[in-house]
């Protein structure tokens, strides 16, 4: 229980009223009591792991007193107060912390790592960063709205040496958007001091590299954090822009509880033991006759009795049930596809120009959609698929970005939370291994672990053929048929491009559509030229034939063509996968079992590739009616080389046909 002390910390209350001061006291000692409680449960087994905010109450009870309660916050681990001050009902944050189904993660995520739209809260993923520029995301799309709301978010001085840091304060400067960029310097990541973290005074000096205001304010002191956030805050509604605030504070637990803090020295300890901000305020308020004994007990034992209370629901509550249907049904948000079928004429069109055009009738369609990138504005894109956007839809909805795709993933992810739909250019295919992070930790998993759909596709300018070597030519689909939460598009002819790209944007979860650098001028085919949808999961049979299975997709697709055109003796089912997550096994299966052998070729290189994931589906699915082993051509085990002789070997296309006869002659 807490004890009174005289104040050591100087509160001003300004024009302040005792009702006020009472809320804020109130909302600081609910998450000190349910703490102190929690605490004990840990030691009980009855919780797995607990992240202490004892000592930082005040920076989070302070914030979101001073937001309306319509505009999003991104809290971190200590940051309690941010829930409970927005009011979530204890019992269903109880459940969450032991993995029931009343929580907000069904049992999939723990402690603090979740969200919810009912509050506004948006929850952390265990890297931190990301979060920054979700919060980019959601600002840029209140800006677009008009809707004159300040997006919140946290992160630890810790924190701040990441990448992520960086390019989300960067894009909220250049793009001036309304977020509240809040560090809480509590001294320590993990076991780490702050002078092993960075070299500067004080974080906020980092502001002025970003043409950014910023202010250091003392996070012990809820008055002082309540009155300037409130302040901030009204300010950047009339007149939208990012501001760092650094609040100086102290954890006195352990980064998590089972660290400790023998690390910390005994005097910084005591030093700051002296500057609680829940006793020291409770001093004040008593000191000021605004807070008298009896109100203190009755306080304690209404906010105690509600604690238990909703314990008890909790505990009560069932565990939950393990369900391998519902797990596999949750990792997607349910997508109704609506078939839309071409009215118009056709017309004949590259990849290039068919992949424009279906963007753009998809700009028309979906007024709330935002394309984002690296020179797509005027330039039109290196590719120039962008080329007149900017005149037709304008800057706002076209908007170049610097230099960073993590930071412009993420934000594609705060404008899905806040409602909207984004497209994410990659320049090259090879430079989203700079935004990997939030592709496949974010977008990938959010739905799953609360609910939350990531509305955002990502366009992909991949392949070799084209002399660009190892940064440019690679063709990295597998690195995300790999990860559940992902959807994986890979056209090879305009018309597909043209309708799968349509489907992509309307499907509300994250997908990876690949585009062949060498196909896009390469390439033509007639091509409705209004707009119309093709479902994904639905492989495309080009030629059948007895004698063989061919299975590809993007180029290897126009390899095989070429070899069949230069074989015409060889009978074969040629299948374009078109999509690669979802698989059409179906039609695999069936072409497998009718002709009894089977090549899968790919333009990546052979081991990880997703040849290996198909060629195991047919060995365990249609081994029967095999004929010969399940055959796989790729390229190269190496970097793809630059030089066109080099390239040319590197290719699986030239060793395609040899392998074909191979398998045939079997």
């Amino acid at each position: 229980m807490l004890t009174s002390i005289r104040s050591t910390i100087t509160f001003d209350k300004k024009n302040l009223d005792d009702k006020t001061l009472l809320n804020l006291y109130k909302n600081m000692l609910r998450p000190r009591l349910i703490e102190e409680k929690m605490l004990i449960l840990l030691r009980q087994g009855k919780i797995s792991k607990w992240f202490s905010g004892i000592g930082q109450e005040a920076i989070s009870v302070g914030v979101t007193m001073a937001l309306n309660k319509e505009e999003y916050m991104l809290p971190m681990h200590r940051n309690l107060g941010i829930f409970t001050t927005r009011e979530i009902p204890l019992h269903r944050l109880f459940s969450q912390w032991q993995g029931k189904a009343n929580g907000f993660t069904k049992g999939r995520d723990r402690s603090f790592h979740f969200g919810t739209q009912e509050y506004n809260i948006v929850g952390m993923i265990s890297h931190l960063g990301p979060q920054l520029g979700v919060a980019d995301g959601i600002a840029l799309a209140s800006l677009l709205k008009n809707k004159q709301q300040v997006t919140a978010v946290f992160t630890g001085e810790g924190g701040t040496s990441e990448g992520d840091f960086h390019e989300a304060l960067n894009v909220a400067s250049v793009w001036q958007l309304p977020v509240l960029f809040c560090v809480e310097n509590n001294g320590y990541g993990l076991s780490t001091p702050t002078n092993e973290q960075y070299r500067c005074k004080d974080i906020a000096d980092r502001g002025k590299g970003y043409g950014m205001e910023s202010f250091v304010v003392d996070g012990n002191n809820i008055v002082e954090v309540y009155t300037k956030i409130k302040k901030l805050a009204q300010s950047i509604r009339k007149r939208p822009r990012p501001i760092l605030v650094e609040f100086k504070t102290f954890r006195m637990r352990g980064h998590e509880e089972a660290s400790g803090t023998k690390y910390v020295p005994k005097e910084l300890m005591q030093s700051w033991a002296k500057k609680d901000p829940v006793e020291n305020f409770q001093a004040y308020l008593k000191n000021e006759k605004i807070l008298t004994e009896k109100q203190e007990v009755a306080i304690k034992e209404a906010i105690i009795h509600e604690i238990n209370e909703n314990l008890q629901i909790a505990f009560d509550e069932k565990p939950i049930e393990s369900n391998v249907t519902t797990e596999l049904n949750d990792v997607y948000k349910p997508f109704e596809y609506k078939e839309v079928s071409p009215k118009s004429k056709t017309e004949e069109l590259r990849l290039i120009d068919a992949i424009s055009l279906g963007l753009k009738q998809s700009m028309q369609q979906h007024k709330d959609l935002v394309i984002m990138g690296q020179d797509i504005a005027e330039y039109g894109g290196v590719f120039k698929i962008t080329d007149g956007f900017v005149k037709a839809f304008g800057k706002e909805r076209v908007r170049n970005t610097p230099i960073c795709e993590s930071a412009i993933v993420e934000a594609g992810m705060g404008l899905s939370i806040a409602g909207m739909k984004a497209v994410v250019e990659m320049q090259f295919a090879d430079f989203v291994t700079s935004g990997f992070n939030p592709v496949v930790n974010y977008l990938a998993k959010s739905h799953y672990r609360w609910n939350q759909q990531a509305d955002v596709v990502l366009r992909m300018p991949c392949g070799g053929g084209v002399a660009a070597g190892p940064f440019h030519s690679q063709t990295n689909e597998a690195w995300f048929t790999k990860t559940p939460g992902l959807k994986v598009v890979y056209p090879a002819f305009p018309y597909d491009a043209k309708g799968l790209l349509a489907t992509a944007i309307n499907d509300p979860n994250p997908v990876l559509f690949f585009e062949h650098k060498a196909l896009y001028r390469s390439i033509r085919q007639d091509v409705p030229t209004d707009y119309y949808t093709l479902p994904f999961g639905k492989a495309s049979l080009l030629k059948e034939g007895n004698d063989v299975t061919i299975v590809t997709y993007g180029a290897g697709v126009h390899w095989a063509l070429e070899t069949l055109d230069n074989n015409s003796d060889i009978n074969a089912d040629l299948i374009d996968l078109r999509t690669l997550q979802p698989l059409d096994t179906e039609a695999i299966y069936k072409s497998v079992r009718k002709t009894g052998k089977t090549i899968i070729l790919q333009e990546d290189s052979m081991f990880g590739g997703i040849a290996s994931d198909i060629s195991a589906l047919i060995m365990e699915h249609c081994f029967e009616s095999l004929d010969a082993p399940v055959k796989r051509v790729a390229s190269l085990e190496t970097p793809i080389p630059f030089i066109n002789q080099l390239e040319e070997q590197y290719m699986a296309k030239g060793r395609f046909e040899e392998a074909l006869k191979a398998l045939l002659a079997y």
